[in-house]
């Protein structure tokens, strides 16, 4: 079994038209309203007879609808059905849609995502955000996913609990998808899809300051967190250096100052982990350990290709700290599944 599922937030007539063409499949159509409000009632008015409507007061973002569909067709369709979610919008096609579910209907184990193709058809605001996501999620994950951003999704019955139960309400849930999925193993595979933008993207309500913190706020904190430590790591490394002469001694003495704090921000704030303390302050500082012997080896590499001693601890620095937030995130400050 195939069921469509749209989360709906204002939408206009595109909704209406995209409802009518997938009533000439035999897919079940599941729409949630995600609180749009009274004014919008027309619209939803017109597709109500031709897919089950789910419906709520409060906006409660695009994650939340997911999830409240995901719900309803887990307790409506049992088990064996597939599921894809699209856009209100127009931005994705049936004929897209149907490649994914039979991809994922022979692949059961795997999340499909739509690929929107690499032209310049694509806004500029959007090709700039997939970019930066897609540098971010490469360096996280090792993983390289083009479209990182697409609303396009399919998957089957397996993984629906699994999804269900993601953390994220707005648009920071999709991306959390993709982190889980690569964290726990999960496949995810990319099909290319038609590149679609009404109006340069006008309809979207992806607010690029309050949902790009959402999407990126970890990523945000942990550069936070290595900023204020790497402030306090070099001022000591100078202070110490003034008096002991020696790089390797001061370089270490700083390090073990700066880690310790950067084991509490990032424990308590970044991550917001709940592993045991032992555990983690374990391998955190066997990690620091690792870095700190690259580090030590790198400035002394470095050094002696006359590259100043203090710049030489910078460019160590950003290196190591890409390391460093890879094997915190996918190992040491991990989520319990």
């Amino acid at each position: 079994m195939n069921v469509v599922l749209i989360p709906a937030y204002e939408p206009d007539e595109k909704l209406i038209k995209l409802i009518d063409d997938l009533s000439k499949t035999n897919y079940k159509i599941i729409v949630v309203d995600d609180g749009s409000g009274k004014e919008y009632k027309k619209i939803f008015n017109q597709i109500k007879e031709k897919c089950q409507l789910i419906s709520y007061d409060i906006n409660k973002g695009k994650g939340f609808a997911l999830k409240t569909g995901l719900k309803y067709i887990k307790e409506k369709y049992k088990e064996n059905y597939v599921v894809v979610t699209m856009g209100s919008d127009g931005q994705h096609t049936i004929k897209d849609a149907t490649n994914l579910l039979n991809y994922a209907n022979e692949h059961k184990d795997t999340l499909v995502t739509g690929m929107r193709r690499r032209d310049n058809n694509v806004p500029i605001r959007s090709r700039i955000g997939n970019g930066i996501t897609r540098f971010f999620y490469r360096k996280i994950t090792n993983l390289d996913v083009y479209d990182t951003q697409t609303g396009l999704r399919a998957f089957s019955s397996k993984l629906t609990n699994y999804m269900l139960d993601i953390k994220g309400d707005r648009f920071d849930y999709e991306m959390n998808v993709l982190l889980s999925c690569a964290k726990d193993g999960i496949k995810i595979k990319e099909i290319q899809i038609e590149t679609i933008y009404i109006e340069n993207n006008k309809g979207t309500h992806f607010n690029a300051v309050t949902d790009s913190y959402k999407v990126y706020k970890q990523i945000i904190k942990y550069i936070l967190s290595s900023s204020s430590c790497f402030i306090v790591d070099y001022t000591l490394y100078v202070v110490f250096n003034i008096f002991s002469k020696s790089i390797i001694l001061s370089n270490i003495l700083a390090r073990i100052v700066s880690s310790i704090l950067n084991y509490n921000i990032n424990k308590k704030i970044v991550f917001k982990s709940k592993r045991k303390t032992y555990k983690s302050a374990f391998e955190y500082f066997l990690l620091v350990f690792i870095i700190l012997f690259l580090n030590t080896l790198g400035l002394k590499l470095l050094i002696s290709y006359n590259i100043n001693k203090y710049l030489a601890k910078i460019i160590i620095e950003l290196i190591l700290t890409i390391i460093s937030f890879i094997v915190q995130k996918i190992i040491i400050f991990k989520e319990k599944n």
